[in-house]
């Protein structure tokens, strides 16, 4: 990282109360899907503001951010290069979309996936072909299969399902939490633009779905509607 000045506003603001707090909520211990994280303790509204008076940044210090060790940098690194993406060129776009791709390994905890995959991953594939969703969804990495289905967000704002549901399908089985509150979100975001789609879906597979999905997956439905699929379960 060669640009001191955005390193030294972080150090500034630094919280050293609040960043042992935060590591326990993004579960930073052995084992745990966090492990071995730090933190500086800024808020996410003191990390976007950063990153907003940083959104020029020249790539390679993004890059450089990115692989800090501390979450707050990678935060902003990523805040940036969504504004970067959304205001860039078609080369541009693709030379962050690569980029992501790239050292997604830093991509690595719930957070940074959610502020980064539907408007980098979702945006850059809305007209091209999807297939690394499924790649990604079929991976043994925990945050790519995050990024898949996360990434679909942006197609459901433009009433495209279709993926969100074959992806959501595949991942029934999936063993873990963040996976299932991951689809359990996106089918809700299905359910507020056509309830009918979502229904659909839940009769289907409400049997298969863990109870964490359908809990998220239905959070917007009408109470009687909510009870009847928790009832199925």
């Amino acid at each position: 990282m060669d640009h001191p000045s955005i390193l030294n506003l972080f150090e500034s603001q630094a919280n050293p109360q609040r960043a042992a707090f935060v590591a326990r909520y993004f579960k930073t211990g052995p084992g745990q899907y966090g492990e071995n994280d730090l933190f500086l303790g800024l808020s996410v509204g003191q990390t976007r503001a950063i990153a907003k008076q940083f959104r020029t940044l020249p790539q390679k210090d993004v890059l450089g951010l990115l692989q800090s060790p501390y979450h707050e940098h990678r935060a902003a690194a990523l805040f940036i290069w969504v504004d970067q993406f959304k205001k860039g060129d078609p080369l541009q776009r693709m030379e962050i979309f690569e980029s992501y791709l790239a050292y997604r390994p830093y991509v690595n905890n719930w957070d940074l996936v959610d502020v980064s995959a539907r408007d980098i991953v979702g945006a850059f594939l809305y007209d091209q072909d999807r297939s690394l969703l499924y790649d990604y969804a079929q991976s043994n990495h925990l945050w790519s299969v995050r990024i898949a289905v996360i990434a679909t967000l942006y197609f459901i704002k433009r009433k495209e399902y279709t993926d969100t549901l074959a992806l959501c399908a595949l991942l029934l089985s999936h063993p873990h939490d963040l996976i299932h509150k991951a689809c359990g979100w996106m089918l809700r975001e299905v359910g507020q633009q056509d309830r009918e789609v979502l229904k659909e879906f839940l009769d289907e597979h409400t049997l298969q779905m863990p109870r964490t999905m359908l809990r998220y997956a239905i959070e917007k439905l009408p109470e009687s509607e909510r009870q009847y699929y928790l009832k199925l379960k």
